[in-house]
């Protein structure tokens, strides 16, 4: 009664992640190395191994990661916003529109729970994108590990006012 599309993707299903536990009803695939992590990373369905990626090399700039696979995205599992609490920056990546996606409904989960950390969410603009194969939109609109990194590294360094001294004004 209603106007509906089914869309099948032409990409092959990515590889099986492991978990190597669970909190709430979210399989958690990487836990941070350290007590006081800095990233809690939310990977949404096919990501997860790219999530996985990012972690590793946020590993290498000294930034703690956590990643989360919360299996379903809506509702936003409770127990996300108490391990939310816990990391310094949550992340949310996933290849669907950024708008009303699974970054929007975390954020509200998040200021519902009030849990005040800065959140980050990647996902797909709301945009038409140029007609490409998957690997090649994923990098035009900045949707790649290497991407991802790059920015939730300033972030964390921004957080740590490592970036204070050159955003100030320039003086005679």
């Amino acid at each position: 009664d209603a106007p509906t599309v089914v869309r099948y993707s032409k990409g092959a299903v990515g590889p099986a992640v492991q978990a190597v536990g669970r909190v709430g009803g979210m399989d958690v695939l990487r836990k941070a190395g350290t007590d006081t992590p800095d990233v809690l990373l939310v990977s949404v369905g096919a990501l997860a191994p790219m999530c996985l990626e990012i972690a590793g090399l946020l590993d290498q700039q000294g930034i703690s990661t956590t990643v989360v696979d919360p299996r379903w995205v809506k509702p936003v599992d409770e127990a996300l916003a108490p391990l939310a609490e816990q990391h310094r920056v949550v992340v949310t990546v996933e290849d669907n529109g950024r708008v009303g996606g699974v970054g929007s409904a975390i954020a509200q989960a998040l200021r519902d729970a009030g849990v005040d950390v800065p959140l980050r969410d990647f996902g797909i603009p709301p945009r038409f994108l140029d007609h490409a194969s998957r690997a090649e939109v994923m990098a035009e609109i900045g949707l790649t590990a290497p991407d991802i990194a790059r920015q939730v590294t300033g972030l964390v360094a921004t957080l740590d006012g490592r970036y204070d001294a050159e955003m100030e004004p320039a003086r005679d």
